[in-house]
């Protein structure tokens, strides 16, 4: 593997440890609830904010990127931030802290653990959705100031809010972002040059070839390979593994292929299905981990921590191949003049993304009461104002949520 030359951007800050990415991801594997719209908002705080590891438009860009590729966005728009901090090791602790936490719990989940109830526990879960809300109205809110500064961007960024808000298709988030960049190619030539960031990869582009055909591969080969040889261990790789292949921007877009993949073929109940979906709301990371629940509970063997084991390397493998692939060609074409307007468009577009998802699912399933409005209002300017950590907002609308049901 090789770092790129690239004089045109600024110098990279200085490399760190996979142990240092391993704690900084643990951390927010930890803490970050309310689904991948709202670990934008995590990420952007901890690594443009705080760490300043990469400014905004990089950080949008990346975005921009992962939502445009298949598989679990969040997911791997960590595993790159990881890659930029410390190579292959860095991306890899990356993506072990911030999924390790809640896959363990969903596999305890499915295993017999007991969740949270009573009055109190379901206000808790209610109080981190509140969280959600405050960290992506923060998300948007930056990003927009630094992002829609003139008519032009303001403008894509509305009518992709408008699309997305109005549409009820899975790939609505894939039309947008090329929306995005079709009016930045038509309406942004004229801006002046943005700063590139830091972009470049540890990554050659044998390598990111080499991802890409594994990334094929795997995703024609595996159903082949279980007709010849009628493993059910590699059907369920081969169920995982297309789920996470053929779903953009991740998150609960999933959730209807992974029941047709595991479902439909009798290998789990709906009811246990639905159990499951529930309690991944309840914990922080990914979405994508519910595949460990469902690869613990599947009736064949393997299951248990094998099946769970199974299941997560099935469904996050497809979206990080395809990410190494193409990574290594990224920083070469974001720099030519057509792809930097396409991709001010395109950091439009995932503004208006974020914006709608504010509303839908972020508010509407959060915010019912003034209560709710109030305690989502103060986490907003905890965290926009007095610069809390996460970490104390998290906490607070927590405890706050519990208390309310509590006095409710």
């Amino acid at each position: 593997m090789r770092i790129a030359a690239d004089d045109t951007i600024s110098r990279a800050p200085p490399a760190g440890s996979a142990f240092e990415v391993l704690q900084i991801f643990l951390k927010l594997g930890l803490t970050c609830f309310g689904g991948p719209v709202a670990h934008l908002g995590y990420f952007r705080d901890e690594f443009v904010t705080r760490r300043r590891w990469l400014d905004e438009h990089a950080y949008t860009e990346l975005v921009g990127l992962c939502q445009f590729l298949p598989g679990p966005a969040s997911s791997q728009l960590g595993f790159a931030i990881g890659l930029m901090r410390a190579r292959l090791p860095g991306a890899l602790a990356a993506w072990a802290g911030f999924t390790l936490p809640s896959a363990i719990a969903l596999t305890a989940f499915a295993l017999g653990a007991h969740r949270l109830g009573g009055a109190a526990g379901n206000g808790v879960l209610h109080g981190l959705k509140l969280v959600a809300v405050a960290i992506v109205a923060q998300a948007v809110w930056g990003m927009a100031r630094t992002l829609c500064p003139d008519r032009q961007r303001a403008g894509i960024a509305v009518l992709a809010m408008l699309a997305i808000l109005f549409s009820g298709a899975s790939l609505a988030q894939l039309g947008v972002i090329l929306f995005g960049g079709l009016a930045g190619l038509a309406l942004c030539r004229g801006l002046p040059p943005a700063p590139l960031g830091h972009l470049a990869m540890p990554l050659s582009r044998g390598v990111g070839g080499f991802a890409l055909a594994a990334f094929f591969i795997l995703l024609l080969g595996l159903p082949l390979a279980q007709r010849v040889t009628g493993s059910h261990a590699l059907a369920l790789f081969d169920a995982f593994y297309r789920s996470g292949a053929l779903v953009f921007g991740g998150g609960h877009v999933v959730l209807p292929l992974l029941r047709d993949a595991i479902v439909t073929p009798g290998w789990m109940s709906d009811s246990d299905f639905l159990a499951g979906y529930g309690a991944a709301q309840a914990v922080p990371g990914p979405l994508f981990t519910f595949a460990a629940y469902l690869g613990a509970l599947v009736k064949p063997v393997p299951h248990g921590l094998a099946g769970a084991a199974l299941g997560l390397a099935g469904i996050f493998l497809p979206g990080m191949l395809i990410l190494l692939g193409v990574l290594p060609f990224w920083d070469a074409l974001r720099r030519r003049p057509g792809a930097q307007a396409a991709m001010r468009g395109v950091n439009a577009a995932v503004v208006g993304i974020l914006g709608a998802a504010l509303y839908n699912p972020v508010w509407t399933s959060a915010v019912t009461d003034s209560a709710d409005f109030g305690l989502a209002a103060l986490g907003f300017v905890l965290l926009t104002s007095w610069r809390a950590p996460p970490l104390l907002v998290v906490l607070l609308c927590a405890l706050g949520g519990g208390a309310l049901a509590l006095a409710g």
